[in-house]
């Protein structure tokens, strides 16, 4: 079911999507709609470490 939802409706919260992605290496962020709005915004990222030294080094996988 697809429905045209006006611009200005949008923007407050995609500009949210897009800091939280220009923010992160490798993760996800996930929208969660209530009622056919945006009601949250999650975004999860994952840090490893290398086994042959310190330097973190980030992933999306599990």
């Amino acid at each position: 079911m697809s429905q045209t939802i006006p611009t200005t409706s949008i923007e407050p919260w995609l500009e949210v999507v897009r800091q939280k992605v220009a923010a992160m290496r490798f993760g996800s962020v996930q929208i969660v709609v209530h009622e056919g709005r945006v009601t949250q915004i999650e975004n999860t990222e994952k840090t490893r470490f290398a086994e042959d030294g310190p330097t973190p080094r980030r992933t999306s996988r599990p």
